[in-house]
C-alpha cells in the first residue's frame, strides 16, 4: 500500500499523451512533488477539454491512492471517527459488481431517545431488513442516542468521509450510492436526503416523520415514501400522505424533477410487514445525475457550503431557509433567491460547453460574459473536497 502524503495528491508519474507540452509538462512537474497548496501558477495554466479529462483521470488516481491509504485501516475497522463522534457499522455484500461499479446501500436505524442497548437492539435489526440484488448493504450505528440521531450536525461530515472510504477502498461507484432508514432512521432520510442529496442516487424513508424538511433540494433525486395506514404516532401516516401529495405537485409543475413513489399501506402498522422492501428495486433503478441542469438549494438548520455545482464561502452569511435556484440553458446561467457574495459555480462540459462563452446572470443582473477557462487547479480542488471523479469541476467562476 502506497505511504500516505497528506494533505497533499500522491504521484502518478505517467504523462498525458496528445496534450500541449506547457500545460501537461507543468501538471506533471505539479505532481512530481505536490505542495499541500493548490495555489500554484502550473495549475492555473489553461487546459483544453480533452487534457482536462485526462487531468482529471489521473488526478483522480491521485486521489483514490491517497484516500486509499488513510481509510484502509477505517473500513477494516469499520469505523470512522471526526472530531469527539466516531460512526461505527456492519455490512452486508450482494452480487459481484466488478471494483468501480459496486453499489451502496446507507441503511438507518430506528430506536432514537433510549438507552444505548436499545438502539443497538434496533442497529442489529438494521442489517436484516433489506436484501438488494447487488452492492454493499451498508447499516450504521448513531455515533449518539439522542431523539435526533441521524440529522445532528456531526452526521454530514461523518457520511461525506464515509463515502469517500468507500469509494476509495471498496470500489463504489460514486453515481450508485443509496439512502433509506427506518422509524428515527426514516426521520434521518427526510433531513439528510434534502440536504445531502447531491450524494444519492435514490432514498427512501420508511415510517419517519417529516418534521421540517423541505422538499424543494430533491428536485434531482428519486425519493420514496413508505409508511402504515394505522401508523398514527406523531400522525406519521397523515404527514408522510401530505408529503406524498406535495410531491406530486412539485412534479406535476416541474417536468423532470422530483421522481417519486409513495406507499402508505393500509391497516398497517409502524412496522409494514416488509412491504416496503418494494423501495429496493425501485432505488436501483437510478443512477445519479451529479450535473442536473436545475438545481434547488435550500439551507437547513444544519449549513451546507456545496451542493452540486453550486459552492458558497465558509464565511458566508446564511441562515435556514436561504434557497439559491440555479439553472442552465443554453450558455446561459441563471441564478436567483439568496445568492452570497463569493458563490462560486463549479463548471465542466457536461454541464455546458467550455469552449464557447458562457453568460452569468443573478437576480436579474449579468455578472459574466465570456469564457471560463479549464484548470487543473480547478480539478485538483474538487477531488480535496470529495473522491467523486464524476462530479469533479474542470473550471471555476466566482461571481458576486
Amino acid at each position: 500500500m502506497p505511504a500516505l502524503l497528506a494533505p497533499a495528491l500522491l504521484t502518478l508519474a505517467v504523462p498525458f499523451a496528445n496534450a500541449s507540452p506547457r500545460a501537461v509538462a507543468a501538471l506533471d512537474t505539479w505532481r512530481a512533488h505536490p505542495p499541500a497548496s493548490l495555489d500554484d501558477p502550473r495549475l492555473r495554466l489553461p487546459l483544453t477539454r480533452a487534457e482536462a479529462e485526462r487531468a482529471s483521470a489521473r488526478l483522480s488516481d491521485d486521489r483514490r491512492r491517497e484516500l486509499t491509504a488513510r481509510y484502509a485501516g477505517v473500513i477494516k475497522a469499520q469505523k470512522l471517527t471526526i472530531g469527539d463522534k466516531t460512526l461505527r457499522w456492519t455490512h452486508k455484500d450482494f452480487g459481484n459488481a466488478a471494483p468501480g461499479r459496486r453499489s451502496l446501500w446507507i441503511s438507518l436505524h430506528g430506536g432514537g431517545n433510549a438507552p444505548a442497548d436499545v438502539n443497538d437492539a434496533q442497529w442489529e435489526n438494521q442489517l436484516e431488513l433489506y436484501t438488494p440484488a447487488e452492492g454493499i448493504y451498508l447499516t450504521p450505528r448513531a455515533p449518539t442516542d439522542t431523539w435526533n440521531l441521524w440529522h445532528e450536525a456531526h452526521i454530514d461530515p461523518l457520511f461525506q468521509a464515509l463515502i469517500d472510504a468507500q469509494v476509495a477502498v471498496n470500489g463504489v461507484d460514486p453515481d450508485k450510492v443509496f439512502l433509506m432508514g427506518y422509524s428515527a432512521g426514516g426521520d434521518g432520510v427526510w433531513q439528510l436526503a434534502p440536504r445531502m442529496a447531491d450524494r444519492f442516487a435514490a432514498a427512501a424513508m420508511m415510517a419517519g416523520h417529516p418534521g421540517d424538511a423541505s422538499l424543494l433540494p430533491l428536485r434531482n433525486l428519486p425519493f420514496a415514501i413508505f409508511v402504515g395506514g394505522d401508523d398514527a404516532a406523531y400522525d406519521r401516516n397523515k404527514l408522510d400522505a401530505a408529503k406524498a401529495a406535495d410531491l406530486d405537485r412539485l412534479a406535476a409543475a416541474d417536468p423532470g424533477g422530483y421522481v417519486h413513489m409513495a406507499r402508505v399501506y393500509p391497516g398497517l402498522p409502524h412496522w409494514m410487514s416488509h412491504k416496503d422492501a418494494e423501495a429496493v428495486p425501485w432505488m436501483a433503478r437510478y443512477r445519479r445525475d451529479p450535473w442536473p441542469a436545475r438545481v434547488i438549494w435550500v439551507q437547513d438548520d444544519v449549513r451546507s457550503n456545496r451542493f452540486y455545482w453550486l459552492k458558497i464561502p465558509e464565511t458566508a452569511a446564511v441562515k435556514p431557509g436561504d434557497t439559491i435556484t440555479a439553472s442552465v440553458a443554453g450558455q446561459t446561467i441563471t441564478l436567483t433567491g439568496a445568492v452570497p457574495a463569493g458563490t462560486t459555480l463549479r463548471l465542466s462540459d457536461r454541464l455546458l460547453d467550455l469552449d464557447q462563452a458562457v453568460r452569468v446572470v443573478v437576480n436579474g443582473r449579468e455578472v459574466h460574459a465570456g469564457k471560463v477557462t479549464r484548470t487543473a487547479r480547478a480539478i485538483a480542488e474538487s477531488l480535496r473536497e470529495r473522491l467523486d471523479p464524476a462530479a469533479v469541476a474542470t473550471a471555476s467562476l466566482t461571481v458576486g
